[in-house]
Formats: structure tokens, sequence, C-alpha cells
């Protein structure tokens, strides 16, 4: 991958146009979600980043061939909505009852002695209600009138498709800023020495659930979204 282009294009845009560049992002805990519309030098800048050795890492993933799969961009927005739901809603249906209550459980029984379990409680709680209406909202409101709009393009359906995209990214920032917060007070996940077997379970879950959210906003901020708000175009 060349490197001479990455500077004035945004982190989000680089995932979108290769999706094997999220793993560097990943690995250099950068956020290409949430954080996807700023560039690489500022990103850098703003977390204390070697920018040089990212774009090394970045130009090492042609090494591996790309997987045609993973190619979203050239999806329609309305197959990547039915991908969304039936990939990325579902996990999250499934998974957030037993986050939800494991760590309340671990704030419980651990927060003693480590109160920024107490944090991750009342921050998950919160995200587990914020994205069961986001969710909800996407799957009745939003991606009903992209389709519509596709099928019809009447000027209805695009007004939706507007307003809804514009309170759908405020939510991603809100969980995204969430599950930040979360990775940083518990340094990353990393487990104590008194962990116990449903503290181990709990933070195993939550860094799969991050992983996923990355991948979920990002399809949608920096794929699904702009591609519905060119209908209007």
């Amino acid at each position: 991958m060349e490197t001479t282009n990455l500077q004035p294009v945004s982190i989000g845009e680089i995932v979108a146009n290769d999706f094997r560049t999220a793993a560097v992002f990943k690995n250099n805990r950068i956020d290409f979600c949430c954080g996807g519309k700023k560039s690489l030098a500022d990103t850098c800048q703003e977390l204390g980043i070697d920018q040089q050795k990212v774009e090394e890492e970045l130009k090492g993933i042609g090494k591996t061939p790309p997987n045609p799969a993973q190619d979203y961009r050239s999806w329609s927005p309305g197959f990547l909505c039915d991908f969304i739901v039936n990939t990325h809603h579902q996990y999250v249906l499934k998974t957030l009852p037993d986050l939800v209550i494991y760590t309340q459980k671990i704030a419980q029984v651990h927060g003693a002695h480590h109160p920024e379990l107490l944090e991750v409680a009342s921050l998950f709680s919160q995200i587990n209600e914020e994205l069961l209406h986001h969710l909800h909202k996407e799957e009745e409101v939003l991606f009903p009138a992209i389709k519509h709009a596709i099928a019809n393009n009447d000027s209805a359906s695009k007004t939706v498709i507007v307003s809804e995209i514009g309170r759908m990214v405020g939510e991603h920032d809100f969980a995204g800023g969430a599950m930040d917060r979360i990775n940083q007070i518990t340094n990353h996940y990393q487990l104590p020495e008194d962990s116990c077997g449903t503290y181990q379970v709990a933070f195993k879950l939550l860094e799969q659930f991050e992983d996923d959210l990355h991948i979920h906003v990002h399809l949608e901020n920096n794929i699904l979204y702009p591609a519905a708000l060119r209908l209007n175009n």
C-alpha cells in the first residue's frame, strides 16, 4: 500500500478503501470508526504515536492479498443494510444482556478493590440503553428509508435519511466514547491478579464487543451513511 496519499485522506477513508488497514489501526489503538474523520497525521500527533511507524505498517499490508469479501464499498447500500442487521445488530442484541449482567456482577463483587468497575458497569448500562434504541431506529426508520429512496427516488425518504443520519452519528459518538473510556480505565482490559472467572469472561467479552463495535460503526459512518447521503445528489 502506498503511503504518499495518507495524510490528506481520513483514517475512515483509508479503511474504507482497504479493510486490511483496520488491523494496523487496531494494533496501534487508533480509532477508525468514530474518529475516522481525522487524518493520520492529526491522530498520530494527538496520541503521541510515531506516524512513520504506522505508515510503514500500512505499507506492509500489501504483502498479504486483499479479501474480496471485505470490499464493503462495492456493495449496494441496501445489501449493506441487510449485512449490518444480520451480522452486527444480531451480535449486539445477543451480547448486550450478558455483558450488562457480568459488568454489574463484577462491580458488586470486586468494586471495593477495583472502583473502576463501578464506572464500567454504569457506562455499559448506558451503552445498553442507547444501542437498543439506536438499532431499533435504524431497522425501523433509517434502513427502510434508504431502500425506499433507492427503489423510488422519492424526496420524503431522502429527507428522513438526512435527519436520521445526523442523529445516528451522534449516538455512535456516545457509544464509541463510552467504550473508549472503559478501555482506558481497565488499562486495555488488563486482568488483575485477584480476577475471578466472571471477571475474566466479562473483560474478554468487553474487548470482543469493542472490536465488533469499531467495525460496525465504521461500516455505517464511513461507507453506508455517505452512500445514503449521495442519494440526494
